[in-house]
């Protein structure tokens, strides 16, 4: 699962995406602005071939979103997006569909991303169709019986129905479909968060054996801390639009650097009884993303903020050991 040194396969520099709130019509008759969300703002991170970067943060701090934006499913404010060096944000439509081949999306909800009308044959053999992968039906359908055999499937399973399957099979499914095209880099958007706990570590291990059998490259996200410490080489987290912290995934779970990863390995319950308590919690609520303060996205819940975090956003930077941080009291 590890990558040592070889280059990034995926660059992220500077990806943003706001979205306009428009005011309502008894809001702009009393002159009030239309406010901004920003869901994404400003990120950098990269991922380099054939390791697992894990991304994780709290429900609704922009995970989800830099999955779309990294695939173009949405188009970003500003920022680079690029694979083996070349900008996918440059690309013309005609492009991107030779792109769709390299980076494929497993999405959270194994029940809503598979279409209940369609076959497995055609679900699995579709992507070959359209990409022109293989020259005849017979040979579609010997490919797609291929792919079932790799995720855990049989023979039994290509002429059925999504919903003649469990959730655990149908992520599975969904993992097939993502290989059919022979991908670099597949982004797992939440892929096992909709499963129970024992399936969850089957879908896992899954993914580990794909990785080393087929040498893709992930990009793992997750809000779960015990998914992505399993499964990651590095992590990054993510608050409220921004990357906080980034590191090899044993030092970060080992000795976590900024007070909002503390707090978020602090709540992970603890198998060991007399193991002491956390020691750093936040208060209130999460921060919102509209029209944010201008310093640390942090501030009002972080017990070690001073005057400077209201004031300047930290930048994130190096801080030796292939780790970065963005605060300023660290």
């Amino acid at each position: 699962m590890s990558a040592a040194a070889s280059p990034a396969l995926l660059e992220v520099k500077g990806l943003t995406k706001h979205f306009v709130l428009h005011a309502d019509i008894f809001s702009k008759l009393a002159g009030e602005k239309a406010q901004v969300l920003k869901a994404v703002d400003g990120i950098d991170f990269q991922v380099k071939r054939g390791e697992t970067l894990g991304l994780v943060g709290e429900s609704g701090c922009g995970k989800s979103t830099t999955a779309r934006l990294v695939t173009r499913l949405m188009e970003p404010t500003s920022g680079e997006v690029r694979l083996g060096g070349e900008d996918l944000l440059s690309f013309p439509p005609a492009r991107m569909k030779d792109v769709r081949k390299q980076v494929q999306l497993v999405f959270q909800d194994p029940y809503s991303s598979l279409n209940p009308r369609k076959t497995i044959m055609h679900i699995l053999g579709r992507p070959m169709e359209i990409h022109r992968l293989a020259a005849s039906w017979a040979e579609r359908r010997e490919r797609v019986l291929e792919l079932l055999r790799r995720v855990g499937l049989g023979v039994e399973h290509i002429d059925r129905y999504p919903h003649e399957f469990s959730g655990g099979q149908r992520q599975r499914i969904a993992i097939a479909r993502a290989l059919s095209v022979g991908p670099e880099l597949v982004i797992g958007d939440e892929p096992v968060s909709a499963l129970d706990v024992s399936i969850q570590a089957q879908i896992l291990n899954l993914f580990r054996d794909l990785q080393e059998e087929f040498g893709l490259t992930y990009l793992f996200i997750a809000h779960d801390l015990s998914v992505v410490r399993h499964i990651s080489d590095r992590v990054a987290v993510m608050y409220v639009g921004k990357i906080v912290e980034t590191g090899p995934a044993a030092a970060l779970f080992a000795e976590p650097l900024h007070p909002y990863t503390k707090a978020l390995l602090a709540a992970v319950p603890e198998a060991d009884p007399e193991k002491p308590p956390p020691r750093l919690t936040l208060k209130g609520e999460v921060s919102t993303p509209i029209d944010p303060p201008p310093g640390c996205r942090l501030c009002g819940r972080c017990p070690l903020e001073t005057k400077i975090c209201a004031e300047v956003a930290p930048p994130l930077v190096d801080v030796g050991n292939g780790r970065q941080v963005a605060c300023h009291n660290i």
